[in-house]
């Protein structure tokens, strides 16, 4: 029989039967506290070495334990840590080793945000340090052959090459003022057997570059194109431009320039938000925002994002218009293709950046090109490409 010291009271013969349940329920409440004291104290000494994490408001006597894995692969450096749904246990503490735990875990909690942020802003850094570029944008066409004719007798771009693929039906043409690995190009895609699309509301254009708009269009018109704007001042601006139709209705603005490097030089998309897209385009795509142009006669504001200026790069061009929250995205344009030296950290700064990664990154069948795809906040789909794969590809 365990001996307890301190004063138990006075026992008598007339208590004896309830001395003796007593003496059976004193070592049990014993041994009941010092259980209680080995927890708390391995509880203490786990949030000493930085396992507790802050659980929101922190709820004490409630612990919570988390886990920091890295969301890149093991090859890769760049890293931040991603705090996992935390468990709670329903430990009952008392006054002061509460007190003296809440202390410790917002410690640790301070030190698990300030670790977070610090290594978030590495990976936004690292994003406007990668070697990225526009490569190509994608969509479809009915009559590849015909498109080409246009593309090359009409707007001046060369046949950089064709791309046959009959186990999945579909045929690739790409096109340019210049060699892929520098310039920016147009890759058309031909279904077999499916000969018109929908372009929707949402895709707006794309910009050619010339040094006279006048001659371009008169070119089109000769060659039995659709002109749907003729050459003259942009609204609210000073800029010689003319609108053309292609044989698939995807309209090309004609934009009077001093001669570029680039003369594909835009793709204009619309959104619903402009600010919202501006950050993520800045964030998590690492493109400069170039300008932002309000029209309110007209009720749209424009933003020009890209990776150079655009005297000398293709950018991207985003349109708010006033009050219009959401397009008509059709099945006709498809994306635009990015090189980046690591498509594992692009897709997890996607992520953290709030956007949909759609294709998780890895090689592609048969050609073994490393991409990933995600969509920004109003769906269009970017696809990012390696650029040493990339290069490969094309030899």
């Amino acid at each position: 029989m365990l001996c307890v010291r301190g004063n138990l009271g006075p026992c008598s013969l007339a208590n004896k039967s309830s001395e003796k349940e007593s003496e059976k329920l004193i070592p049990l409440q014993i041994s009941r506290r010092r259980g209680v004291v080995r927890f708390t104290k391995l509880i203490l000494a786990m949030a000493a070495s930085s396992s507790l994490v802050s659980n929101g408001r922190l709820g004490l006597p409630f612990a919570s334990f988390s886990k920091k894995p890295s969301p890149f692969p093991s090859h890769t450096s760049l890293r931040w840590p991603v705090v996992a749904p935390s468990q709670s246990f329903g430990l009952k503490l008392s006054k002061g080793t509460q007190n003296r735990s809440r202390n410790i875990v917002q410690a640790n909690g301070d030190a698990v945000q300030s670790s977070t942020t610090t290594s978030q802003a590495e990976a936004l850094e690292w994003v406007k340090q990668d070697n990225r570029r526009l490569l190509h944008v994608v969509y479809r066409v009915g009559d590849l052959d015909k498109t080409i004719r246009f593309y090359t007798e009409c707007l001046g771009m060369k046949l950089l090459r064709k791309r046959d693929i009959p186990e999945e039906k579909y045929t690739n043409a790409f096109l340019g003022y210049g060699p892929e690995d520098s310039h920016f190009v147009v890759e058309l895609t031909y279904n077999y057997g499916v000969d018109k699309y929908d372009i929707g509301t949402g895709f707006g254009h794309f910009g050619i570059a010339v040094e006279d708009v006048a001659k371009t269009v008169d070119l089109v018109r000769a060659k039995g194109g659709k002109v749907t704007r003729e050459p003259g001042p942009v609204k609210g601006g000073k800029t010689v431009i003319a609108f053309v139709e292609d044989p698939d209705g995807y309209k090309f603005e004609i934009l009077q320039r001093d001669p570029t490097p680039e003369p594909l030089c835009q793709v204009m998309l619309r959104v619903g938000d402009l600010d919202r897209s501006i950050e993520f385009y800045k964030k998590a795509y690492g493109m400069e925002l170039l300008r932002t142009r309000d029209n309110p006669e007209y009720k749209y504001t424009i933003a020009m994002m890209g990776y150079g200026p655009e005297d000398k790069s293709a950018v991207l061009e985003l349109t708010y218009n006033y009050g219009v929250k959401e397009y008509e995205k059709g099945n006709g344009y498809a994306q635009i293709a990015i090189g980046t030296d690591d498509v594992y950290k692009t897709a997890e700064v996607v992520k953290l950046c709030g956007g949909k990664v759609t294709r998780e990154p890895g090689p592609l069948p048969g050609i073994n090109t490393k991409i990933t795809s995600c969509l920004d906040p109003d769906g269009w789909k970017t696809v990012f490409v390696d650029n040493i794969d990339f290069t490969k590809e094309l030899e």
